[in-house]
């Protein structure tokens, strides 16, 4: 979740990429006609966070120098889209939502279930660095509400309990199975198939 704040102390003096990353943002730019390398900016903005885990000023101003962007064309960018994150968070980043169908069907418990396991509320992270907790807009897949984003990876049709054993499987180094936790398949009604119930031929 994007966040903006008038405490700079966190931010690093410098940003460089790994030589990998360097290389790969270089080809990522090099897939744009000259004149147009301005378009590689979200995809080196994620580059810079998935390097960092967040967004800093400095790789704004990295990813600006290489596109030969005025820095401010780069802070518009990082700071309209929340998916970028400006200040550091935690190794594992629990993004809730609490938009309106997510809401419906019981969002608010699972925001709830979050600050009991992890200690901590919406926009803080644990003490020892590992967990941050937000709440964030729709997340597209309302049919699987509620919905929690960690990582790359979406865990749908949530209730406490999966949520609170999500949690524990994360706090034991795990990787949980990431989409529907209720067991049906992807946007299947959740009592079940109700349309192409048969095999051609007819078999069951």
């Amino acid at each position: 979740m994007s966040s903006t704040t008038t405490d700079d102390s966190f931010q690093p003096a410098s940003f460089a990429f790994s030589a990998e990353n360097l290389a790969q943002a270089q080809a990522t730019i090099a897939k744009y006609p000259a004149g147009r390398q301005r378009s590689a900016v979200m995809p080196l903005l994620d580059l810079a966070q998935r390097q960092e885990g967040w967004v800093s000023l400095a790789a704004m101003n990295v990813v600006a120098e290489m596109l030969d962007l005025a820095p401010i064309r780069v802070y518009e960018v990082a700071t309209f889209y929340t998916m970028f994150n400006l200040k550091p968070v935690g190794k594992y980043h629990l993004q809730v939502c609490t938009n309106l169908p997510c809401m419906l069907r019981g969002s608010q418990e699972i925001v709830e279930a979050c600050e009991a396991e992890l200690g901590v509320g919406l926009g803080e992270t644990t003490a020892d660095g590992k967990f941050t907790l937000s709440e964030v807009e729709c997340l597209g897949a309302c049919v699987n509400a509620p919905v929690i984003w960690i990582g790359d990876d979406y865990y749908e049709d949530l209730s406490v309990e999966s949520t609170k054993a999500i949690i524990a499987a994360l706090k034991r180094g795990e990787d949980p199975k990431p989409g529907s936790q209720s067991g049906r398949q992807y946007s299947a009604p959740a009592s079940g198939p109700t349309t192409l119930t048969t095999l051609a031929g007819g078999d069951a």
